[in-house]
């Protein structure tokens, strides 16, 4: 008889910066890992990858069978210009990679007794001063749409056995190990040459977590049987983007650039395309998000406040 492995945990699209920082976590922490995707990390590490084209099914789903948890990160890149066909495929990756791993569950003789889902705090839409937690009402948009279709079919597809957990995610901030660095890798070259001034308006939130703490709740979800659920990903501490632009110019390891330019809103609009090939709605619009679940079940964060997060960060690189 087939038995679940205690050690071994795929990590569905699991090749870039969040998916690697969680797999060297989990790794230190004793667990055989597996990264499905479709290519390789860049960085090397301990792990065994398997390719996927996160679509199909086919023998990579062989790596489920005994697992002891499953961890989905599948999803294309929202830092784009947001056209139709991008549209199109940042929605249709996330729900179709979903349906796929649960028919894949469904496919072999022991599945994973855990899922833990990537979501997105984005689901909560643009409130300018609003503070959302799990009970807010979702938004309107591009990315609230997204994170309803996503959560929705993983409430579908999961098996009804298969303890679920879902993390709607605000920006991981941490350091970069070959595969992106996270919210960081545009905002710290940007404050290093000047730019460091607050976005737009300034007062929109900027709801962030520290890849240590979302690595602890990731295995947490994996490992604690009283976690199911929806869950809020974010720091309990959000900030405005000119409080986060300050801290970070604050905590940058380089020499202190005397200036820090704010990027009005039209420069953003007309920039954030041209130059950075991104949607200048990301950087000019956001949320204050925090958990209260996660607060009544006695979380504690370890980089509760953005200044030593953002420390932290940098010490690691420097």
């Amino acid at each position: 008889m087939t038995t679940t492995s205690p050690r071994r945990v795929v990590i569905a699209g699991g090749s870039g910066f969040l998916g690697v920082s969680l797999a060297h976590h989990l790794a230190a922490a004793g667990w055989d890992v597996v990264i499905l995707s479709r290519t390789r990390p860049r960085a090397a590490g301990p792990w065994q990858h398997v390719s996927w084209d996160a679509r199909g099914m086919g023998s990579w789903a062989a790596c489920l069978d005994s697992a002891a948890g499953l961890v989905n990160l599948v999803g294309r890149t929202v830092d784009c210009v947001k056209t139709p066909d991008h549209c199109d495929e940042i929605l249709r990756s996330r729900v179709e990679a979903t349906r796929v791993l649960g028919v894949a569950c469904r496919s072999v003789a022991a599945p994973p007794p855990c899922w833990v889902q990537m979501s997105t705090a984005h689901i909560y839409g643009d409130p300018p001063s609003t503070w959302c937690d799990e009970e807010s009402p979702t938004g309107y948009g591009l990315a609230p749409t997204v994170g309803r279709a996503w959560e929705a079919e993983f409430a579908q597809t999961r098996l009804a056995e298969q303890r679920g957990v879902v993390l709607r995610t605000s920006f991981v901030v941490g350091r970069n190990r070959g595969a992106g660095g996270g919210a960081l890798a545009k905002l710290a070259p940007l404050a290093r040459f000047g730019l460091g001034g607050p976005v737009g308006s300034g007062r929109q939130g900027m709801s962030w977590i520290h890849e240590a703490d979302m690595n602890r709740l990731f295995e947490r979800g994996l490992t604690d049987p009283a976690m199911e659920g929806v869950y809020v990903a974010s720091s309990p501490n959000p900030v405005s983007n000119a409080e986060f632009m300050r801290c970070l110019r604050r905590a940058a390891p380089w020499p202190k650039v005397p200036l820090a330019l704010p990027a009005f809103e039209w420069m953003v609009r007309i920039g954030a395309p041209l130059l950075l090939r991104t949607d200048p709605e990301i950087a000019l619009y956001g949320r204050y998000v925090s958990s209260s679940r996660l607060e009544r079940e006695g979380f504690t964060f370890r980089y509760p406040l953005l200044r030593e997060a953002l420390e932290a960060c940098f010490a690691r690189v420097a």
